[in-house]
């Protein structure tokens, strides 16, 4: 693994307290609040720790109640609702100065044969010679807060290859459709649990911001505010995360200050991998 990935994959791997309680540490990525795909990506952690590993999740379903604090560890408490012949639930709540700030609920299936079909990858150019998410930042970085220009300059442990550019500094109207490459920066173990919730950790990056390109606003623009309510994630099929992943996201609603989006995940032999939906508040005060 490259140091970066080394590391998230330390804040991911989580410390146990007691059976089912687990504590996890916090990552400043210069930003408002909590990054949400930390929260999601430990507690599908903590769960995993209670199921069997024959078990591979397929589902699961979270609701963010509170800001987290990125200076503060969070608590894990996992309950474990049922263990059938074919699936195990899960219902895990993220704890911060004795508040509950998250809600997830999990789903886990023995590997089982049936049938077999998928929506197609969209036809897109491939992630090389792409610009990075963080060649922006590079060429951008005179924009930045002098506070936190340097968590934004450093390496990062995903790579996010936008395949349609858009300017978040001066944002023009555009169709609400968002492709994007990412993938780890590094190799990681033959453990499909840890590409999971590396996945789900990484679901979180850009995808509510697709609902904004309609409007031709950015969260990069003064008093906005962008928060996700609730995040649903489902797992298809076995897939690496060291791999490129086309993460195809669009936004079929805004309204209300609140804006919906859902994605879908393939792999570069055109698998669709996993699908998420996310609905967050956008608010320009």
């Amino acid at each position: 693994m490259s140091k970066v990935l080394d590391d998230l994959s330390a804040l991911l791997k989580l410390e146990v307290i007691e059976q089912g309680i687990y504590r996890g540490q916090s990552q400043d990525l210069g930003l408002p609040a909590l990054f949400g795909g930390q929260v999601m990506g430990q507690a599908l952690s903590a769960a995993q720790e209670t199921i069997d590993k024959s078990r591979n999740v397929h589902s699961l379903h979270s609701y963010f109640l509170r800001p987290g604090d990125a200076k503060k560890p969070v608590v894990y408490e996992v309950e474990n609702i049922r263990d059938g012949k074919s699936f195990s639930t899960r219902r895990i709540q993220a704890i911060q100065n004795g508040k509950a700030i998250f809600y997830m609920t999990a789903s886990f299936q023995k590997p089982e044969e049936g049938f077999d079909h998928q929506e197609s990858m969209p036809n897109v150019a491939g992630p090389d010679n792409i610009p990075s998410y963080g060649d922006f930042i590079k060429a951008n970085q005179a924009h930045l807060p002098e506070s936190v220009r340097g968590i934004y300059l450093a390496e990062k442990p995903i790579e996010i290859r936008p395949v349609e550019q858009y300017n978040w500094l001066n944002p023009e109207k555009m169709p609400a459709i968002c492709n994007m490459w990412i993938k780890a920066n590094g190799t990681l173990p033959d453990d499909l649990r840890i590409h999971t919730y590396m996945l789900a950790y990484t679901s979180d990056f850009h995808f509510l911001p697709t609902s904004l390109m309609p409007h031709g606003v950015s969260h990069w623009q003064r008093n906005f505010q962008i928060a996700t309510i609730d995040h649903a994630m489902w797992f298809h099929r076995p897939f690496r995360f060291d791999d490129w992943l086309l993460y195809s996201t669009e936004s079929p609603s805004a309204t209300s200050g609140r804006g919906l989006v859902r994605g879908k995940i393939y792999n570069r032999q055109g698998q669709l991998v996993a699908s998420t939906m996310q609905e967050g508040v956008i608010r320009q005060r």
